[in-house]
């Protein structure tokens, strides 16, 4: 691991990701040493999901060059479950009709297969949850092949101990013995960042559902600040899944989206049509210079580093000594935003690259200035200049 020679802030961040990680990541050292990256039905099928749609976004991932950038996992929400046999086993609805067999197809792909389920009785959606079923229905995951579950607290609030029911689902996917990553969805309800790692969590949202709306996303994203210390590899903050592409927000709107997504080392889970996807989604989507910020093996969530009314500077450190900077504009217009290079602690003569142009801007000293479009952003790999 190398380490530069970053300012105060940046030392203790460090510090508090390796001091997270080394009480947490004994639980589990292979799952999600980096924040997975996929797919989920929910923000553009919702309820509309089925077999052929997995299969053709499967496909999808694969033409369209996603698997190559990174993005491996196919996730199916709510919606798909039927009823219960007289055993107890949960079987699926009749737009799934063969749930392994359709995981077998993924897998055929080098995809990863996910599936959805509740601690409460039912989802929110209404279908069969797995309160009282949770190791039966651990097993049944396994032996359909899933290797990622979304655990969504829906009708389980007001029941009980959420931090026991979240556990009880961890426990039951460590019994299984299948490698499973464990994504608590459960609204960030009594601070579930303090406490998801322990319950055997791989992720776990820290907020309220995101919309295809600049406002609601942009409030989720920019208020996971504060919450760095408690990310690092195998255990990450999630501020919800993507909606680049299903055209409630402009592209500079998309294009903070997914910079900050990566600066704060979030989960990346598409959530649009990919089969219907056109070339300006793909790109954005697909950048492999801003999807290493969020790969990044060092694991630390990047936080802010300076506020001046709507404009913010964000800051990740990375493994090669190198820092992520995001510079944003949060408000009406296009604005200067200004880095102070004393506020990244890399010394008075920067190099910068700008990962979106994928153009070396050259040397600075001191300051550099960068003309941000309305709730758009500009986003730097910053290095010790020549």
């Amino acid at each position: 691991m190398k380490i530069a020679k970053h300012g105060p802030a940046f030392l203790l961040s460090i510090l508090l990701s390796l001091s997270w990680t080394g009480l947490t990541c004994a639980q589990d050292s292979i799952l999600a040493r980096t924040p997975p990256m996929g797919w989920n039905s929910w923000n553009h099928f919702a309820c509309e999901v089925s077999d052929s749609v997995v299969r053709a976004q499967a496909d999808a991932i694969v033409a369209t060059g996603m698997k190559s950038a990174g993005y491996v996992y196919v996730l199916i929400d709510d919606c798909w479950q039927g009823s219960r046999d007289a055993s107890g086993h949960i079987r699926p609805n009749a737009k799934f009709p063969d749930m392994k067999a359709l995981a077998d197809y993924v897998h055929s792909k080098g995809l990863k297969m996910g599936i959805y389920s509740s601690p409460g009785p039912k989802t929110c959606e209404g279908y069969a949850g797995s309160y009282g079923h949770e190791e039966q229905d651990a097993q049944t995951y396994a032996d359909w092949g899933m290797d990622y579950l979304k655990y969504d607290l829906c009708s389980y609030d007001g029941m009980g101990d959420q931090v026991a029911a979240y556990k009880k689902m961890g426990d039951a996917l460590k019994k299984t013995g299948r490698p499973i990553v464990y994504a608590m969805c459960q609204y960030g309800m009594q601070k579930s960042w303090q406490w998801g790692a322990s319950v055997g969590g791989n992720l776990w949202r820290t907020d309220d559902d995101i919309r295809d709306d600049y406002y609601v996303m942009s409030e989720l994203g920019f208020g996971q600040n504060g919450l760095e210390q408690f990310a690092g590899p195998g255990h990450w903050n999630d501020p919800d899944m993507l909606e680049i592409g299903n055209g409630g927000m402009t592209t500079d709107e998309y294009r903070t989206h997914m910079s900050l997504w990566c600066i704060l080392a979030a989960p990346l889970m598409a959530g649009n049509n990919l089969v219907a996807m056109d070339a300006e989604t793909r790109a954005l989507l697909t950048n492999p210079e801003v999807i290493a910020i969020d790969q990044d093996p060092l694991g630390i969530q990047g936080h802010r580093i300076k506020q001046e009314g709507p404009l913010e500077v964000w800051a990740k450190p990375l493994n090669d000594g190198s820092i992520a900077v995001g510079m944003f504009n949060r408000g009406w217009g296009a604005m200067p935003v200004t880095i102070d290079f004393r506020d990244i602690g890399l010394g008075n003569s920067l190099a910068l690259r700008d990962l979106w142009a994928k153009d070396d801007l050259g040397n600075f000293r001191e300051k550099y200035t960068a003309l941000v479009p309305q709730h758009g952003v500009v986003m730097l790999r910053v290095k010790r200049g020549t």
